[in-house]
C-alpha cells in the first residue's frame, strides 16, 4: 500500500492511502502511483527538458547545456530512461515522436511504433477453440514480442537533426549502467508488485531480485554490464548493430527459444524495419490547433474528438467545480472512444475515415448531449469518409506503463515523444540488459464479431493501435505548448483534461498537470482516489453515470512557451522534473 503525500494546488490533493482497486478490462494491474510530491513549475530562457526521471532530465540537460539539440538530447534521455525507468519504456519497444522544426516552421511526426512478426498470424491470441487468451497468459513470454523500433526512431531523428557525434550520446547511460545508479522508490515498488511474472525466467529474476529471492530494495545501487555492453556496440556501430547484427539474433534466440510461450520474430522482421514519417494530424480549438500522431496512434484523432465535442459548450464559463462540465467531458469522451474502437488502427492496412475530425460530423455528435443528464447509451458514429467499409468494434487491451518526455533546445526545435514496452516490463522477457516490450497485446484478441472484421485485428507486418498522445499546440502559427502523458488508453483523457483545465480554466501548467483526473472512456467516470474528485461522486450518479474511484496514474510533463520563456511542468504522481536555463 503507497502513501500519497499532500499539496496544495488549488482544487487539487488530500492525504490518502492510494491502494489497488477493482480493474475495468483496459486497465488489468496498471503501474500505481508510488507517491506524490508537489512540484513548482520552472521556467528557463534557452533551453529545457521534461522528463519521468531526474537522471534521465539531467542527461538530457547536459547535452543541451554543451551544445546539443533536442535529437542530441532525445538519445541521452532515451538510453538512460531504459535503465533507470524499465517497466515503462527501452530499447526493446517502440515509440511515437512529434517534431516542430524551428528552420521550416512546420510539425513531423515519426512512428518508431512495434511491427507484427511476418510468421504471425490474427488468431495469435486465441485458443485452440478460438477464444481469446488470458492477457496476462498472452503477455508473458515471447508470444507478444512485437519488432522494436526505439533503435531506429533515435537514429532516424539524429541523423536528420543532430549535431554532436552520436557515439558521445550514450556516454551518460554506459556509465550508470556500469557504474550503478540507485534504485528509484518508483522502481522498486513496481518490481514488488509484479515479482511472481519478474520471477518467471531465470535471467529477469537475476536483474530485478536480490540473491536470496526478494525484490529489489529501494536505495539499492544496481549495475547492469549487459546493458552498458549493448550501449557501447551502438554507440560505435549504430544502429544497423541492432537490427542486422548480433543484438537482433539474441532477441530472435530469446523470443523464439521461450518453451512456455514462444514468440515468431525473425530477421526478416528487423531487417525491414523502418520508422515511417506521417502526416501530421491537428484538430482546431478555440484559437488554437491541437496536433499529434495519427494512424496506428489513436491519441491525436481522439484527442480531437473530445475537444471538438466539447467546444459547443461553454466549457470555460461553467468551470472545473461544475459536474456538468465534467458530464459533457465525460460524454465527449464516450463518443469518441466509441469511434476509436470501430474505425481507428494502422492506416497502412485498414482504411481509416477521413471525417472523423470534420466540424459538422463532430458537431452531429455534440447535439446527442444533453447537459445535466448522461447518455445512456453509446455508439460509433457514421462519419463522412470515401470507400466506407462494415467494421466492428475493437475488444484490445491497453496498460498504462509508458514514458512521456518534452525537449526544446536553444533554436527552438521541439520534440514531444512518448515511449513504451505496453505493460510494466513489457513481456517480462530481458535480452542484451534491457526488457523486451509486449506491444502485441495492443491489437484485439478477437479478429471478428457478428462476422465483422476488427480493425484492430493482429496482422502480418502491422503495428497495433496506440493511445499515446504526444502533442504540440500551435496558436497564431507558433508553438504555444508540448505535452504528452503515459497511462494506457487513459493517456487520451490526461491530455485532453490537461488542454481544457489550461486553455479553458486558466490554470497555469503545473495546476492543470496536478489538477485530479476524472476520466470516462466507456461508460465508468474513473475519479481519481484521494484528491477532491471524489466529491463529484455523487452529483455524477445523479447524472447517470457509474462512478469508480481508482489510482490514476499518470506521467504528464509539458513544457509551455509564453513571453519568450520556457514554463516546464512534471507530474507528482511520478518521479520526474523539468530542467533548463
Amino acid at each position: 500500500m503507497y502513501k500519497k503525500t499532500i499539496t496544495s494546488v488549488g482544487l487539487f490533493f488530500l492525504s490518502v492511502n492510494a491502494s489497488a482497486t477493482s480493474q475495468v478490462a483496459d486497465s488489468v494491474a496498471p503501474e500505481l502511483t508510488s507517491k506524490v510530491t508537489a512540484k513548482k513549475a520552472v521556467i528557463a530562457n534557452e533551453y529545457m527538458v521534461a522528463a519521468a526521471n531526474p537522471l534521465a532530465a539531467q542527461a538530457g540537460y547536459d547535452v543541451l547545456k554543451s551544445g546539443g539539440n533536442a535529437a542530441d538530447a532525445l538519445v541521452a534521455v532515451q538510453t538512460v530512461l531504459g535503465l533507470v525507468e524499465p517497466q515503462s519504456s527501452g530499447l526493446g519497444g517502440g515509440a511515437f515522436l512529434v517534431y516542430y522544426d524551428a528552420k521550416s516552421k512546420k510539425i513531423t511526426t515519426f512512428d518508431g511504433r512495434e511491427t507484427a512478426p511476418l510468421a504471425a498470424r490474427p488468431e495469435l491470441f486465441q485458443d485452440e477453440q478460438g477464444k481469446p487468451l488470458k492477457f496476462y497468459d498472452a503477455v508473458v513470454g515471447g508470444r507478444s514480442v512485437g519488432t522494436p523500433g526505439t533503435v531506429k526512431l533515435l537514429a532516424t531523428m539524429h541523423e536528420k537533426y543532430g549535431q554532436k557525434s552520436w557515439s558521445e550520446l550514450f556516454i551518460p547511460a554506459t556509465k550508470m549502467a556500469t557504474d550503478g545508479f540507485t534504485v528509484s522508490e518508483r522502481l522498486a515498488s513496481s518490481i514488488a508488485k509484479d515479482k511472481d511474472r519478474l520471477a518467471r525466467y531465470p535471467d529477469t529474476k537475476a536483474y530485478f531480485f536480490e540473491s536470496d529471492g526478494t525484490p529489489l530494495k529501494e536505495g539499492t545501487t544496481l549495475k547492469n554490464p549487459a546493458y552498458a555492453k549493448t550501449l557501447t556496440t551502438l554507440a560505435k556501430e549504430g544502429e544497423s548493430a541492432f537490427y542486422q547484427g548480433q543484438i537482433a539474433k539474441d532477441i530472435i534466440a530469446k523470443v523464439t527459444g521461450i518453451t512456455d510461450n514462444p514468440g515468431y520474430l525473425s530477421q526478416t522482421d528487423f531487417t525491414n524495419y523502418t520508422v515511417v514519417e506521417r502526416e501530421t494530424t491537428c484538430a482546431p480549438y478555440r484559437q488554437y490547433n491541437i496536433c499529434g500522431m495519427g494512424p496506428p496512434s489513436s491519441g491525436a484523432l481522439t484527442v480531437g474528438q473530445i475537444m471538438g465535442i466539447s467546444s459547443r459548450f461553454d466549457i470555460a464559463k461553467m468551470g472545473p467545480e461544475d459536474p456538468v462540465s465534467w458530464q459533457i467531458i465525460g460524454d465527449a469522451s464516450r463518443l469518441a472512444f466509441a469511434d476509436r474502437g470501430r474505425y481507428m488502427a494502422d492506416s497502412d492496412f485498414v482504411p481509416v475515415p477521413e471525417g472523423l475530425l470534420d466540424p459538422d460530423y463532430l458537431a452531429s455528435r455534440s447535439w446527442l448531449i444533453k447537459k445535466g443528464k448522461a447518455l445512456e447509451s453509446v455508439n460509433a458514429g457514421e462519419p463522412p469518409w470515401e470507400g466506407k467499409i462494415a467494421l466492428a468494434d475493437d475488444q484490445s487491451i491497453e496498460l498504462p506503463s509508458t514514458t512521456h518526455l518534452v525537449i526544446v533546445d536553444k533554436e527552438s526545435n521541439i520534440i514531444s515523444m512518448t515511449s513504451t514496452v505496453e505493460n510494466g516490463f513489457g513481456s517480462r522477457v530481458m535480452s542484451n540488459g534491457f526488457i523486451l516490450n509486449n506491444e502485441l497485446t495492443d491489437f484485439s484478441f478477437a479478429t471478428y464479431k457478428n462476422g465483422y472484421p476488427i480493425a484492430n485485428r493482429l496482422e502480418p507486418g502491422k503495428r497495433p493501435r496506440s493511445s499515446m498522445a504526444p502533442t504540440i499546440v500551435m496558436k497564431d502559427g507558433e508553438p504555444y505548448m508540448a505535452v504528452g502523458s503515459p497511462g494506457g488508453s487513459r493517456i487520451i483523457g490526461y491530455v485532453a483534461q490537461t488542454l481544457i483545465a489550461h486553455l479553458d480554466w486558466g490554470m497555469d501548467i503545473q495546476q492543470a498537470i496536478d489538477m485530479p483526473h476524472m476520466v470516462n472512456r466507456f461508460g465508468t467516470y474513473d475519479l481519481e482516489q484521494g484528491t477532491s474528485a471524489e466529491n463529484f461522486k455523487e452529483p455524477l450518479e445523479k447524472m447517470g453515470f457509474k462512478v469508480n474511484i481508482r489510482d490514476l496514474n499518470s506521467g504528464l510533463h509539458a513544457i509551455l512557451f509564453k513571453d519568450g520563456q520556457l514554463i516546464g511542468g512534471a507530474d507528482p504522481r511520478r518521479e520526474g522534473v523539468a530542467l533548463g536555463d
